[in-house]
């Protein structure tokens, strides 16, 4: 994702997530750890079925994989995604976060606000049919490729501040080149602290966005880009989803108002979305430790007008 000033916090964050990797400990301090910082599911919120394919032969298999999605919407192409196999991870992943001061959540798995967001966009092909569209911290591209293989807009471009998540997009993007018609789909590396955006400056009809508000080292600049790249003079909108994960959604929405922009933020804003919400609040052994302020994400809509 984005890199902005040094934050001792976040770099903490990371090691302890690399500690956890590398020496795959089992003990109840590092399991609180990862459950405070991510809370994963084996399956998300299950709207999306998926599995397993095999590798391409090009890929090391021991740490990756080729995922099949295959989406719950009539006449919806499958998609094939290569990501990294869970809690596959080494010291290079980290340098890398370290020297660039960047998320390495989008190398970690397929987040499941991610797996909502890619669900609500597909759902809603209209709201993007002809637009240009942005999808920041996209990690491995789901719903940024979603939303080109299945709602005819013009443009996708999908944006990540990691260069190595930023090589993941673009084999996806080759992989599943058939299934875009006639959208145009480009990775792009993409730094919310980048002051010089000129050529895409003010040229979104949408941005989209998945749990890119924890860190609130980076709210300021994520702010500052969504407003840089939003169409000033033209309806455009911001579309998140992201859990409230203790005040740090209510900072970034702080954040938000302070640059001259204007949200409506929606708890129950899709049936089967909040009917899934609902069963693993009442207990499910494949998300046990399901918490709706740290699980559930909200649906923010930004916009430049009021």
């Amino acid at each position: 994702m984005d890199p902005t000033s040094s934050s001792s916090s976040s770099s903490a964050l990371r090691w302890k997530i690399l500690r956890q990797a590398l020496l795959r400990r089992s003990d109840s301090q590092s399991q609180a750890e990862t459950n405070r910082i991510s809370r994963k599911a084996t399956q998300g919120f299950n709207l999306i079925p998926c599995h397993v394919v095999d590798s391409s032969p090009q890929s090391d298999k021991s740490r990756e994989a080729c995922v099949c999605y295959t989406f719950p919407i009539t006449g919806s192409p499958k998609l094939y995604l290569t990501q990294r196999v869970d809690n596959c991870s080494d010291l290079n992943d980290f340098e890398i976060s370290n020297r660039y001061n960047i998320d390495n959540t989008g190398l970690v798995c397929q987040w499941p606000s991610e797996e909502v967001l890619a669900y609500f966009c597909m759902s809603q092909p209209d709201r993007f049919r002809g637009k240009r569209v942005i999808e920041l911290g996209s990690g491995y591209g789901l719903a940024g490729l979603a939303i080109a293989a299945a709602t005819e807009a013009s443009e996708v471009v999908i944006s990540d501040g990691n260069p190595q998540v930023v090589n993941y997009i673009k084999r996806n993007i080759e992989s599943n080149s058939m299934a875009f018609g006639g959208t145009s789909v480009k990775a792009m590396e993409l730094h919310w602290n980048q002051h010089e955006l000129t050529e895409i400056t003010n040229t979104f009809d949408i941005i989209v966005a998945s749990d890119c508000t924890f860190f609130k080292e980076f709210h300021k600049h994520l702010a500052r880009t969504i407003k840089m790249l939003l169409k000033a003079k033209e309806p455009s909108e911001a579309l998140f989803f992201s859990p409230k994960r203790g005040d740090s959604l209510d900072k970034f929405l702080k954040e938000i108002e302070d640059i001259g922009l204007h949200y409506v933020l929606t708890e129950n804003y899709d049936a089967q979305v909040w009917k899934r919400h609902e069963t693993l609040v009442k207990g499910d052994e494949v998300w046990p430790n399901y918490d709706k302020n740290h699980c559930y994400p909200l649906f923010i809509q930004i916009t430049n007008h009021m």
